[in-house]
């Protein structure tokens, strides 16, 4: 993954070696997530930082970034 902020559904597909369709619904349900927590959220896309915290529990400073 290079240094972008979002990651979209399919590198997410490609990185878990799941479907697109799986894909949609992980990142629907993080987004969800997102947006109540009061985070504007773009469809087919989710914050990379939450992605990785979310899944493989990897949590980074902003300034390692």
């Amino acid at each position: 993954m290079s240094n972008k902020i979002f990651i979209k559904v399919e590198e997410i597909a490609e990185e878990l070696g799941v479907s697109t369709a799986y894909a949609y619904k992980l990142v629907r349900k993080l987004n969800e997530e997102l947006e109540r927590q009061g985070f504007i959220t773009i469809a087919g896309r989710v914050s990379k930082r939450y992605y990785q915290e979310k899944l493989y529990g990897i949590k980074q400073d902003i300034k390692e970034q």
